[in-house]
């Protein structure tokens, strides 16, 4: 099973900015020193925000939860980056309930 409606997918860019590309956040600050190795940057952030949306319509989902908002999608692979070693990466999507485009998460790398 794919992410369901992958190509509606949608990312806040606050989720990049603020969080998965932000050395400030205290809770990203890992996730971007991970990013950020694998040549993307805050100025080029639609890069990143490109490479997630394509993950998530590239793999299949290896997990659902069943939260109180809707059900989370995670999906493991291979990200594409701009220094080329392109390592493997689980993106975690969302739909909300009462809607059905699947909104962007989180991502974090995985072991090989």
């Amino acid at each position: 099973m794919y992410l369901p409606n992958a190509a509606n997918a949608y990312i806040p860019p606050a989720k990049i900015l603020d969080y998965l590309l932000s050395m400030e956040s205290r809770r990203g600050r890992s996730k971007a020193r991970f990013f950020i190795q694998f040549g993307f940057s805050r100025e080029q952030w639609h890069l990143f925000a490109e490479a997630l949306l394509r993950h998530g319509a590239s793999y299949e989902v290896v997990n659902i939860a069943e939260t109180q908002y809707g059900p989370t999608y995670a999906l493991d692979g291979v990200m594409r980056t701009p220094d080329g070693r392109n390592p493997r990466v689980r993106t975690v999507w969302m739909i909300r309930n009462n809607e059905d485009a699947p909104g962007f998460v989180t991502a974090y790398p995985i072991g090989r």
